[in-house]
């Protein structure tokens, strides 16, 4: 079944220990449509300036991704980050961030091709962007949601509001603690139930990620990467491969979710290494199958 994703579409400008790019292809919304590409037919809405590179365009529509819903706007510039990660490359320092196009409260145009969507991704970004979204389109059979603590810490209320209007959210275990005051990630996930969403999908980086809902608990741990080379994007990357791949099986049951968490960590694990898409760009289906086959003989 379709999903529609909303979420940036960015330049990032940074530097790993192994290299440097500028002003590749980043964003949020970029990163997981291209991911739930793999599963599904993927359509991604987003605004972008003048300054919008066309070759990118054509990579994303090279991979299946539909956007007819990324809007162009030539007086503005497009959403901009620049940063560098170190030796640890859980450590990871902003250099600069310029909103652009998305900065204030970006009021998304939505197709009438896209407005019967029934599976929706709202991408790390503004809960009202998020409700706009909802407001323009027909009620999905299933609306997940990414955040992070800028929306935690600057506009908590909106972000409660959105929480009851969504069936799940996903968040790293900091970012489930911050919204929640809990003491651990599990904890932090039975308060986050309790505020609207039917589950909690928490990453945990080098050690995972856990689904919760009311009724049930799976654990997943990573996928051991030889070599993390950009860590950009793997985040996104994971949720879009967990939507895709629930909207592939048209149903959310505990085999779906499961089969959903394992190939969100595998499609995560192509991303870092490499740089932007450079590596989910070589990727194929085959090459996600053939990983999880060999993730799943490992967790025997």
């Amino acid at each position: 079944m379709p999903l529609l994703t909303i979420g940036s579409a960015a330049y990032d400008t940074l530097e790993t220990p192994f290299g440097f790019r500028d002003r590749s292809l980043g964003g949020s919304g970029v990163y997981a449509s291209f991911a739930a590409s793999f599963f599904t037919e993927s359509r991604l809405i987003g605004v972008v300036g003048g300054d919008w590179n066309p070759a990118y365009t054509e990579l994303l529509r090279s991979r299946g991704v539909d956007l007819e819903g990324l809007e162009i706007r030539s007086n503005e510039k497009t959403t901009y980050w620049s940063g560098r990660y170190f030796v640890d490359m859980n450590r990871r320092e902003t250099l600069c961030f310029e909103g652009n196009a998305m900065s204030g409260t970006y009021i998304p145009i939505v197709p009438d091709s896209y407005k019967n969507a029934p599976y929706v991704f709202l991408g790390n970004g503004s809960p009202v962007t998020d409700m706009a979204l909802l407001d323009s389109i027909a009620k999905p059979k299933l609306v997940v949601a990414d955040t992070m603590d800028f929306y935690i810490n600057g506009m908590k209320k909106e972000l409660l509001e959105l929480l009851r209007r969504i069936d799940g959210l996903i968040l790293n275990d900091e970012e489930s603690i911050q919204l929640t005051g809990a003491r651990g990630a599990l904890d932090a996930a039975e308060k986050i139930l309790e505020m609207g969403p039917k589950f909690v999908v928490i990453k945990r980086g080098e050690y995972g990620a856990m689904f919760i809902s009311s009724d049930e608990i799976y654990l997943t741990p990573a996928y051991p990467t030889r070599r993390v080379v950009d860590p950009t994007g793997a985040g996104d990357s994971f949720a879009g491969a967990l939507m895709g791949s629930l909207a592939e099986s048209g149903e959310l049951t505990p085999e779906s979710a499961k089969k959903a968490l394992l190939y969100a960590t595998v499609v995560a694990s192509f991303t870092v290494e490499g740089f932007s898409l450079e590596r989910l760009q070589t990727a194929t289906r085959a090459d996600i199958d053939a990983r999880v086959a060999e993730f799943k003989r490992a967790l025997v």
